[in-house]
């Protein structure tokens, strides 16, 4: 296995609730800027993926909140890819401040056809280079090392 993306981002006064911590619906927001960021760094912008022919979908999201970060954290998203199917792929999204977990999930993507929505087989390339980061430990993402910003 590679190294795992991950991508850090500062955690902003307004997406704080009145209990002093990130609200938990931000925690997919994080994890977008995540992924985009690693597509970013893998294969260009996502522009061009979808002039390719193919567009990413969520299909199912599950985070699990342990600790709240706060106003002011460095939040750092790590992103193991933990299975390459044959029209989707999931991604187990940990996050971390300062090394404590602070929340983790499983997020999984479909493949569709920008145009007519439907369901596309997983383009050779992006199976190519996603396999190497494929996630050894999939069931243990919470337990997973946080990687450094580049793959």
């Amino acid at each position: 296995m590679s190294e795992i993306f991950a991508h850090g981002l500062r955690v902003r006064y307004s997406e704080c609730d009145q209990q002093g911590v990130v609200f938990n619906g931000h925690y997919l927001f994080f994890y977008d800027v995540a992924l985009t960021e690693m597509w970013r760094a893998l294969f260009g912008d996502w522009a061009g993926m979808v002039e390719q022919g193919y567009d990413l979908v969520v299909a199912e999201a599950r985070i699990r909140f342990r600790e709240g970060a706060r106003f002011d954290d460095l939040l750092e998203v790590s992103m193991p890819v933990a299975h390459l199917g044959t029209t989707s792929m999931i991604v187990r999204p940990v996050f971390r401040v300062a090394g404590r977990l602070i929340a983790d999930g499983e997020v999984r993507h479909v493949f569709i056809d920008p145009e007519s929505k439907a369901k596309k087989e997983m383009p050779p390339q992006v199976r190519s280079v996603l396999e190497p980061y494929l996630d050894g430990t999939a069931g243990q993402a919470a337990g997973a090392s946080s990687g450094s910003q580049s793959l």
